[in-house]
């Protein structure tokens, strides 16, 4: 049984590596029919993990004991979803699809306010703390880093966060031409501020690549390793 099975997943890996590496002589039906399974695969999987890890231990099992043994407050949280999901489902209709804007407005505004959360306490705030570490004559010392180097880095790492940010300042005045321009101080970091970013793509494009590439190196390899012992 583990024979067959090893054969199975081995002949599909191959042939779903093919169809895959079928892109480069362009798109084509046998490329399709790689992605349609894939995204389809990818659906099922995260629709079952929605059903049994999201509504049915938070939604559908509290349900029936919050209704009939739960206190009033329990009752009114335990409504709450069903209300929201009821509303989504309006959106089928064209004369009630308004009334699910109460909804979608909710869940627009909580997910907002989690990116914003998120970004703020995930990005700047632990950004701005590296920035400031990077001038910690204490950490320096202790990992036996001179003074130099630690002024160095840390105003490398300051002059980049400035200067990208002041990339992504819009602001601008209009000028006697009647061309909005920006103050000449702040065009000047967003220059620099472009050289940092256009660094910073370059390092993510080479990541990516060389991860495509190590994928790509293991799917091969995986292949003749596969052949070889059948």
């Amino acid at each position: 049984m583990q024979i067959s099975l090893d054969l199975i997943t081995g002949v599909l890996s191959f042939l779903f590596t093919l169809l895959i590496l079928s892109y480069l002589i362009g798109d084509n039906p046998l490329f399709r029919i790689a992605i349609y399974l894939f995204v389809g695969i990818t659906a099922g999987y995260v629709a079952s993990v929605i059903w049994w890890q999201v509504l049915t231990p938070r939604l559908f099992s509290p349900t029936i004991p919050a209704l009939f043994a739960g206190s009033m407050i329990e009752r009114v949280i335990i409504i709450v979803p069903w209300l929201g999901a009821v509303f989504i489902l309006m959106k089928i209709s064209p004369r009630l699809s308004k009334i699910a804007s109460i909804t979608m407005a909710f869940l627009v505004g909580a997910g907002a306010a989690v990116i914003i959360a998120g970004a703020l306490i995930g990005t700047i705030i632990p950004q701005v703390s590296a920035t400031i570490n990077f001038f910690d004559l204490n950490v320096a010392i202790a990992r036996n880093i001179n003074v130099a180097e630690v002024i160095g880095n840390g105003t490398i790492v300051l002059v980049g966060v400035v200067t990208t940010l002041s990339y992504f300042h819009f602001g601008a005045r209009p000028q006697a031409n009647g061309n909005p321009r920006r103050f000449v101080l702040i065009e000047l970091f967003a220059f620099i501020g472009k050289i940092f970013i256009g660094i910073t793509l370059g390092v993510i494009f080479a990541g990516v690549y060389a991860a495509a590439l190590t994928a790509f190196i293991e799917r091969i390899s995986s292949l003749i390793n596969f052949f070889g012992n059948f």
